[in-house]
């Protein structure tokens, strides 16, 4: 057993690579001493799997935690995406080269397409399958593509993506991309999975929470992490951050399970992938 399996369960994706289950997301964190702090506690905490962009504009703080954290690198699981100002083939190459730099590091685990540009995300995708070919992205793979989007890059590409990252949680469950996901073994990834803190105020979650002694945010990781689904909650706080790691000591029944998912109102509290412009 390697020694991210001791810490955090993990999942295998569709060319053997194990990634962590439940990871921190640095959206809007700082650059700097805030996502640094963030990463640190983060790892001190036993996570294995940290979650960053370009767009984010804190590569390089993440970089510094990693680097100065004492834990060797193979053993913490990275990923970064491409943003769309940077999508194309040759942009692509480059984006990625600059995202390295600023990472520190000669490789990162997943890499993934942010949102899907029309028009860009094919030639984007090439630039992908070349930097896994080479060896410096261990997996690739796609954000907040629908499925009419997978399809459509299933017509050109030669690797498959292994990872879908959505915005995933109990008001915007994505039945239709869990099924697509099974079928093409491709791991689905849920960021804002706790909607904000929202899952706080919602009954149902309150009351299960109470027969286990954990929180509604507690309740909505647990219930994602029994669906396969790998989890990124954001946090720079850190007691949440501890607490969003104290998921694997209880199980939801799956009585528990089919209650949360009638929770469903196909509501998004983010952009739209079907009608974005940025």
């Amino acid at each position: 057993m390697n020694t991210l399996e001791q810490i955090t369960p993990t999942v295998t994706l569709s060319n053997g690579l194990k990634m962590p289950q439940l990871g921190l997301g640095v959206l809007k964190a700082k650059d700097g001493s805030e996502v640094k702090e963030a990463v640190q506690t983060a790892l001190s905490e036993g996570y294995r799997l940290i979650d960053t962009a370009t767009v984010y504009g804190n590569e390089s703080g993440v970089g510094e935690a990693i680097a100065e954290s004492g834990i060797p690198r193979e053993d913490i699981f990275l990923t970064t995406k491409v943003w769309n100002s940077d999508q194309g083939y040759e942009n692509t190459l480059k984006a990625f080269d600059e995202s390295l730099k600023r990472l520190q590091t000669d490789y990162v685990d997943l890499y993934l397409i942010h949102w899907p540009v029309a028009g860009k995300y094919k030639e984007t995708w090439k630039a992908l399958e070349e930097i896994y070919q080479q060896g410096k992205a261990k997996a690739i793979g796609v954000s907040n593509f629908q499925t009419h989007h997978l399809e459509d890059l299933m017509t050109i590409a030669t690797v498959k993506p292994m990872v879908n990252q959505v915005e995933m949680h109990p008001h915007l469950q994505q039945p239709e991309l869990k099924k697509y996901a099974r079928e093409n073994e491709m791991l689905l990834q849920a960021w804002r999975p706790i909607m904000m803190g929202e899952v706080n105020d919602i009954h149902l979650l309150r009351e299960i929470g109470n027969r286990y002694g954990k929180s509604p945010v507690q309740v909505t990781l647990r219930w994602m992490l029994q669906q396969n689904v790998v989890v990124i909650p954001k946090s720079v706080t850190p007691w949440r951050i501890a607490q969003n790691m104290q998921v694997f000591d209880f199980e939801l029944t799956e009585a528990e399970m089919k209650q949360i998912a009638l929770l469903d109102r196909n509501r998004r509290l983010g952009p739209d992938p079907d009608n974005f412009n940025f």
